[in-house]
């Protein structure tokens, strides 16, 4: 079954009084985009997450947004004081046009470069944060493939629906090319019987079954119809497949367009005609739809 490249997935987990909150959002995009936010203490994970994300997700701008918090008194040791000092010093000499004094906040200057910034950090760390990470990230990220599954069913459903109604239009179709070239040696010989008429001469018979066999050659769409269906069969047949097939069946919508073209350009007739613009509608709406799928 196919996936869609929309989800959400989130997760939380605790690991040394440190809670770890993650996000991972994912929309359409014809390659794969990775926008990975991690707190500056934690910047030597993105490898890693990369990694991970890359071995489980083919396509789509995916967002990955990680905090963190810390659930004990070890929060202080986060801050770098000498830091938060420096730059209150540097505030404090700052005078307003009145002379009046500044309130200073806090918990903004915990969110300035360098605050939180205590240095390197010892490998037993960053083997616990890393795994931390592991955890949440597979985690949410099962949350989000689920929901990519199930977006692609939903997918799948309009998708069928589109793929049914251009199959009954060339059906319709089908059926109709017959009678056009029938229609057209019955007009063809009313035409000259009624010019026979008037000039007073005859038309030789093979003159007139020439002149429709050259009509029937040249608005033959049989050929065009077998590639049109054989394309919509191979539509089918990716989808159920569901391989990360979204490249594929959108160069197959331009196939079908590009059949469905040929096919209203060669009929000259009205009601091909008015099937043939029902198809390009559908297919449209088919192209729109596979945009979003992985």
């Amino acid at each position: 079954m196919i996936l869609s490249m929309t989800g959400f997935g989130s997760a939380q987990r605790t690991v040394d009084g440190i809670s770890y909150a993650l996000e991972i959002r994912s929309v359409n995009n014809r390659y794969l985009k990775l926008a990975i936010k991690l707190p500056e203490r934690l910047q030597f994970a993105e490898v890693e997450v990369e990694r991970i994300l890359r071995g489980r997700v083919n396509r789509g701008t995916v967002t990955y947004t990680l905090r963190i918090k810390s659930q004990s008194g070890a929060a202080a040791s986060l801050l770098n004081l000498a830091a938060l000092q420096q730059y209150l010093d540097q505030l404090q000499k700052i005078k307003t046009a009145g002379g009046t004094s500044t309130t200073i906040d806090l918990a903004a200057l915990a969110l300035l470069p360098g605050v939180t910034d205590v240095g390197e950090m010892d490998e037993e760390f960053r083997a616990r944060a890393i795994s931390a990470i592991t955890q949440v990230t597979n985690q949410a990220l099962e949350a989000m493939l689920a929901m990519r599954r199930e977006e692609g069913r939903v997918l799948m459903t309009d998708l069928s629906s589109s793929l049914n109604g251009i199959r009954r239009e060339v059906e319709t179709v089908q059926s109709r090319a017959p009678m056009v070239v029938d229609e057209y040696h019955d007009r063809l010989k009313t035409r000259v019987g009624m010019l026979m008429q008037k000039g007073g001469f005859e038309l030789q018979a093979d003159g007139l079954m020439r002149e429709v066999a050259i009509f029937a050659e040249r608005c033959d769409i049989g050929e065009e119809i077998n590639r049109l269906t054989s394309h919509l069969d191979q539509f089918v047949e990716l989808c159920e497949r569901g391989e990360q097939v979204g490249r594929t069946l959108d160069f197959l919508t331009q196939e079908l367009l590009r059949e469905a073209n040929t096919i209203g350009s060669k009929s000259n007739d009205a009601a091909i005609a008015r099937s043939v613009v029902t198809v390009k509608g559908l297919i449209d709406r088919l192209k729109e739809q596979v945009q979003n799928v992985e």
